[in-house]
């Protein structure tokens, strides 16, 4: 399906809105080849790798966590824009990119970061992504954060769509430069934000299914995932059960990917775009599923919270982990002397600043390194038995 060549409705390096901070142009990557290099150099990425995904701290090194689905959000999206004629460079850096506000343990970790800093306007990790691309994560000389370039940063802004109630954190960047929130966003942020579920649909049916919380009995029950198995079991019958859960997973991607090209090219036809900005002024998204695939899809979302999000082993999992988060935060807001020297020394003495800044060091940790601390300055602690 692939077109050859870039669509006129591409994100164009050439014409990218720049940088907040001046830099010299390379002579060897171009803006957003950049952006994409500087995300994978960044702590901030490095530290995904001991992030909960679907499992908290998993023992068994099949599981993915944070970093591996991000490269693998990466992959998928990285197709889809070469199949549409889109920027793969933009692409795969708002992919990499779109998890790397999310604090220790996921959205339990979040819940808990959320409520602490009630005071000082909660918490949400897409903003905290901009937040500390734009401003904590600073490890050059001539500018705070990375520097991204403003294709990246809107598209990380708004790759759920237009913002209309922008959190103080994404507020606070939109603010220093205007990310356009009440438009919609490029093509390559659709993108990403579409491959991310079609990583983790498939991808934590796969885990699930691996940590024995995932029935497949049950899952056939699913007719997208029906429709498949029957496909994979007819061509590989006689085939070991393994492989044709790897057949399963592989094939539920590809159709979801097959199904999103048709219809995005649908879309982007009728809306007539010519350009990026006719893609920003359009009345909605032009990256999407067919209404049945969409169907379908939200059909498996139930599924998965169902019987893996809220199965009964992965919120005795999910308790603990809030109760750290939370218990993490009030030592740290009680006596901010607990902070490492290299964060006390730019604590804020105002509020709100000071509680956020308390927060940034919070939604940093991974999953270990809350854990240690937390037995360090609060007390001893025990994951519930898991994976």
């Amino acid at each position: 399906m692939s077109h050859g060549g870039v669509r006129p409705w591409a994100s164009d390096p050439a014409a990218s809105r720049g940088r907040r901070h001046a830099a010299a142009p390379s002579s060897a990557r171009d803006a957003f080849q950049r952006d994409r290099d500087r995300i994978i150099h960044s702590i901030a990425f490095r530290r995904l790798r001991h992030k909960t995904q679907v499992f908290v701290a998993p023992d068994g090194d099949h599981f993915r966590v944070r970093l591996t689905h991000s490269l693998e959000v990466a992959q998928i999206a990285r197709t889809i824009a070469r199949a549409l004629g889109l920027n793969e460079d933009l692409t795969e850096a708002l992919a990499l990119a779109h998890d790397i506000g999310h604090p220790p343990f996921g959205h339990a970790g979040e819940d808990a970061l959320k409520a602490a800093m009630t005071l000082a306007g909660g918490f949400d990790h897409n903003a905290q992504t901009l937040r500390t691309l734009t401003r904590i994560d600073s490890p050059y000389p001539d500018h705070p954060g990375l520097n991204l370039s403003w294709e990246v940063l809107e598209g990380l802004a708004k790759h759920n769509g237009p913002v209309a109630d922008a959190p103080w954190a994404l507020a606070e960047v939109d603010a220093d430069w205007p990310l356009e929130l009440g438009t919609q966003p490029s093509l390559e942020a659709q993108v990403a934000a579409l491959a991310d579920d079609i990583a983790y649909d498939n991808h934590d049916i796969d885990d699930g299914l691996r940590a024995g919380l995932l029935d497949l009995d049950a899952l056939l029950a699913v007719p997208f995932v029906a429709e498949g198995w029957r496909g994979v079991t007819a061509r590989w019958p006689a085939a070991k059960r393994a492989q044709q859960l790897g057949a399963l997973i592989r094939d539920g991607i590809g159709r979801m990917v097959g199904d999103l090209l048709a219809e995005s090219e649908r879309r982007i036809a009728a809306a007539g775009v010519a350009s990026v900005a006719e893609v920003r002024a359009a009345a909605g998204p032009l990256i999407g599923f067919s209404p049945e695939v969409a169907e379908a899809e939200r059909g498996l979302k139930r599924f998965l919270y169902a019987e893996l999000y809220r199965h009964p082993q992965q919120q005795a999992v999910a308790d603990q982990a809030r109760a750290i988060v939370a218990g993490l935060a009030g030592a740290y807001l009680a006596d901010p002397e607990r902070l490492p020297a290299w964060w006390l020394a730019d604590l804020p003495q105002a509020e709100p600043a000071r509680t956020r800044h308390i927060g940034d060091f919070i939604a940093g940790m991974t999953d270990r390194f809350a854990i240690a601390r937390y037995r360090e300055i609060v007390g001893p602690v025990e994951m519930p038995e898991g994976i």
